[in-house]
Protein backbone atom coordinates (compact mmCIF):
# COMPACT_ATOMS: atom_id res chain seq x y z
CA UNK A 1 0.00 0.00 0.00
CA UNK A 2 1.41 3.39 -0.94
CA UNK A 3 1.63 6.25 1.50
CA UNK A 4 -0.97 8.14 -0.56
CA UNK A 5 -3.53 5.33 -0.28
CA UNK A 6 -2.77 4.97 3.47
CA UNK A 7 -3.50 8.68 3.92
CA UNK A 8 -6.76 8.38 1.98
CA UNK A 9 -7.77 5.37 4.09
CA UNK A 10 -6.90 7.20 7.30
CA UNK A 11 -9.13 10.16 6.39
CA UNK A 12 -12.03 8.02 5.17
CA UNK A 13 -15.25 8.55 7.18
CA UNK A 14 -16.27 5.63 9.33
CA UNK A 15 -19.85 6.98 9.63
CA UNK A 16 -21.89 9.40 7.58
CA UNK A 17 -25.40 10.46 8.58
CA UNK A 18 -28.24 9.88 6.16
CA UNK A 19 -29.23 13.27 4.66
CA UNK A 20 -32.95 12.71 5.32
CA UNK A 21 -32.15 12.11 9.00
CA UNK A 22 -30.01 15.26 9.09
CA UNK A 23 -32.92 17.28 7.73
CA UNK A 24 -35.30 15.85 10.33
CA UNK A 25 -32.87 16.56 13.17
CA UNK A 26 -32.40 20.17 12.04
CA UNK A 27 -36.16 20.66 11.75
CA UNK A 28 -36.79 19.13 15.19
CA UNK A 29 -33.97 21.12 16.77
CA UNK A 30 -35.42 24.39 15.43
CA UNK A 31 -38.94 23.49 16.61
CA UNK A 32 -37.70 22.63 20.11
CA UNK A 33 -35.55 25.75 20.23
CA UNK A 34 -38.61 27.88 19.43
CA UNK A 35 -40.79 26.10 22.03
CA UNK A 36 -38.16 26.33 24.77
CA UNK A 37 -37.43 29.96 23.94
CA UNK A 38 -41.09 30.84 24.48
CA UNK A 39 -40.97 29.24 27.93
CA UNK A 40 -37.86 30.92 29.31
CA UNK A 41 -37.97 31.13 33.15
CA UNK A 42 -40.84 28.62 33.27
CA UNK A 43 -40.86 25.38 35.24
CA UNK A 44 -40.91 22.30 33.03
CA UNK A 45 -40.59 18.53 33.15
CA UNK A 46 -38.42 17.09 30.41
CA UNK A 47 -38.25 13.46 29.33
CA UNK A 48 -35.43 12.32 27.07
CA UNK A 49 -35.65 9.62 24.42
CA UNK A 50 -33.75 7.36 26.83
CA UNK A 51 -36.46 7.74 29.49
CA UNK A 52 -34.67 10.10 31.87
CA UNK A 53 -36.97 12.68 33.47
CA UNK A 54 -35.86 16.05 34.86
CA UNK A 55 -37.75 18.98 36.36
CA UNK A 56 -36.38 22.47 36.39
CA UNK A 57 -36.57 26.02 35.16
CA UNK A 58 -35.65 26.89 31.58
CA UNK A 59 -32.76 29.33 31.97
CA UNK A 60 -31.33 29.23 28.48
CA UNK A 61 -31.48 27.83 25.01
CA UNK A 62 -28.89 27.89 22.27
CA UNK A 63 -28.92 26.29 18.86
CA UNK A 64 -28.45 22.77 20.17
CA UNK A 65 -29.01 22.71 23.94
CA UNK A 66 -31.64 23.35 26.60
CA UNK A 67 -30.25 24.62 29.91
CA UNK A 68 -32.31 23.78 33.02
CA UNK A 69 -31.78 24.97 36.58
CA UNK A 70 -32.71 21.80 38.44
CA UNK A 71 -33.43 21.06 42.07
CA UNK A 72 -31.53 18.33 43.91
CA UNK A 73 -34.66 16.15 44.07
CA UNK A 74 -34.63 15.66 40.29
CA UNK A 75 -30.93 14.87 40.05
CA UNK A 76 -29.38 11.44 40.30
CA UNK A 77 -27.03 11.81 43.29
CA UNK A 78 -25.03 8.78 42.15
CA UNK A 79 -24.04 10.70 39.03
CA UNK A 80 -23.90 14.29 40.27
CA UNK A 81 -22.89 13.65 43.91
CA UNK A 82 -22.40 16.77 46.00
CA UNK A 83 -22.84 18.96 42.93
CA UNK A 84 -26.54 18.05 42.66
CA UNK A 85 -27.69 21.12 44.62
CA UNK A 86 -28.85 23.97 42.39
CA UNK A 87 -27.22 22.57 39.29
CA UNK A 88 -27.59 23.60 35.69
CA UNK A 89 -28.32 20.65 33.47
CA UNK A 90 -27.62 20.89 29.74
CA UNK A 91 -29.72 18.65 27.51
CA UNK A 92 -29.28 18.08 23.78
CA UNK A 93 -32.41 19.25 21.96
CA UNK A 94 -32.75 16.32 19.56
CA UNK A 95 -32.69 13.87 22.49
CA UNK A 96 -35.82 15.34 24.08
CA UNK A 97 -39.04 13.35 23.85
CA UNK A 98 -41.54 15.30 25.95
CA UNK A 99 -41.51 18.78 27.51
CA UNK A 100 -44.35 19.49 29.94
CA UNK A 101 -45.07 22.93 31.35
CA UNK A 102 -45.48 22.74 35.15
CA UNK A 103 -47.94 25.19 36.65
Amino acid sequence: MTSKSKAAETNAPIYEADQAWVGNVKQTRQKLSDVCGRHHNKNVRVQTIDGHVYEGTVIGIDGCHLHLAVSPSTMDARFFGAFAASSILTLVLYELLVITLLI
